[in-house]
């Protein structure tokens, strides 16, 4: 099924072109649903994990095993979309994730009070979400032409960080009120509406490239051949490299979250433990996100996509180093909001450089190997910083952190001049533009 092509459009407010397909639309609105019905976990887990067991140590123990079976996930879909059908591989992760807030709701109904049978369901939630992650990189490609690729990414990334700002909060406030049970049954009923939503697209069978060789595959489990070829089809491109150590150096060393508590505490007077302060710290990024997204028309029809991806990478550096020279808290607020602008158009670009270059027949396995990377950098930045500042404190590590940001950035953009020169190509569109999918 070949992506319809579609007039473009005019404004600066949220650029609307991609919903004019019907299967991207209907993805969406169910997207829409899920991303503050279908975000409740994310609070109530840890939560109950602290509750059950009074440690910290069981919370951060339930990150690691979602962390690994994401990980594990996205290699393994990754290279199953490339040789099965995408929509039934999302489909079956969907209702698979459903399922799981489902268990998660009745262990809580039960008031099972079992740390191992949580932990099982975490790992089935990051073994569920890292499919999900991978394969709808892979599908959104399928849906939407190439020239409103940046546009569907920003409108995707608006819900998605708009639910990161909304679940939690809410959450928060219904756990005293409603119980945790309830919030892992609103999640799994959110679900619903994306499972439907993904029942209505067409089968998507991946295309085979002309140069992409055929590789055999083995039942339902794909060999670590397949998966590997992912990462060789990736070194083999300069300018996808030159994209990916870009977002690595902006993820690991410009990503100072780790050290927000220290900040509220320490540099902004904050009380132990918490307070305004730290909540204003952890806000002001995805405000910053979403503000931008609300007017993603101003960036998303433009064409030179590496330029505006390598200056976002460095602007980011830029407003990391403010934010660590920051002696007030509001002018840490205003750098950080900034800076989750910048950001935002670093990740809409990024993403439409990958699959607008990435052959159909490897763009699972690519995606996987994104999705393992956007994971595990802000991971690698929680150790690095954390490790670092009790050495130089966190504002020092901060202005390094976004100096290396910069300096990184800069060098990859002069040695890899195909990133700077990028620019996407758009064919002519038709005259009877094809609006269904």
């Amino acid at each position: 099924m070949r992506a319809p092509r579609l007039r473009a459009g005019h404004g600066i407010i949220v650029d609307r072109r991609p919903l004019r397909v019907d299967a991207f639309r209907r993805l969406w609105v169910a997207s829409v649903v899920c991303a503050v019905g279908g975000s409740f976990s994310l609070a109530a887990i840890p939560t109950q994990l602290f509750t059950m067991t009074g440690s910290s140590a069981a919370v951060g123990a339930s990150a690691v095993v979602s962390f690994v079976a994401l990980v594990v996930a996205a290699l393994w879909t990754g290279a199953l979309a490339d040789v099965r059908d995408r929509r039934t591989i999302l489909l079956a992760a969907h209702c698979g994730l459903t399922l799981t807030y489902a268990a998660l709701w009745t262990q809580s109904v039960l008031d099972a009070r079992s740390v191992p049978i949580l932990m099982m369901l975490v790992a089935c939630q990051g073994l569920t979400f890292g499919s999900i992650m991978t394969t709808m990189g892979a599908v959104v490609p399928r849906l939407v032409p190439v020239e409103l690729l940046p546009a569907a990414n920003s409108l995707s990334s608006l819900v998605r960080y708009a639910g990161s700002i909304l679940g939690p909060v809410l959450a928060g406030l219904l756990i005293p009120l409603v119980g945790l049970g309830i919030l892992y049954l609103f999640d799994a009923l959110a679900l619903l509406a994306v499972v439907w939503a993904v029942a209505k697209l067409p089968r998507l069978e991946p295309a085979r490239a002309s140069n992409v060789p055929a590789e055999p595959h083995r039942g339902n489990h794909p060999t670590i051949a397949q998966i590997l070829a992912g990462f060789r089809y990736l070194a083999a491109s300069r300018l996808l490299v030159a994209v990916l150590a870009v977002d690595l150096s902006a993820m690991v060393f410009g990503m100072p979250i780790a050290l927000f508590p220290e900040l509220a505490q320490r540099t902004y007077g904050g009380p132990a433990g918490g307070g305004p302060a730290l909540g204003l710290l952890y806000a002001a990024y995805p405000a910053g996100v979403f503000a931008i997204g609300l007017l993603s028309g101003t960036f998303t029809r433009a064409r030179r996509h590496g330029a505006l991806m390598a200056a976002a990478a460095a602007a980011w550096g830029i407003t990391v180093v403010a934010l660590g020279l920051a002696a007030q808290l509001w002018i840490a607020l205003i750098a950080l909001v900034l800076g989750g602008a910048v950001n935002f158009v670093l990740s809409t670009f990024r993403n439409a450089i990958f699959q607008a270059l990435t052959d159909d027949a490897m763009r699972g396995r690519i995606q996987g190997a994104l999705t393992v990377v956007l994971i595990g950098g802000p991971q690698l930045a929680n150790l690095l910083h954390g490790t670092t500042a009790s050495l130089l404190g966190p504002r020092t590590v901060i202005c390094i952190g976004g100096l290396l940001t910069t300096m990184a950035v800069a060098a990859i953009a002069w040695q890899v001049p195909e990133l700077r020169s990028y620019t996407m190509f758009i064919p002519e569109p038709r005259r009877d533009p094809d609006r269904s999918a």
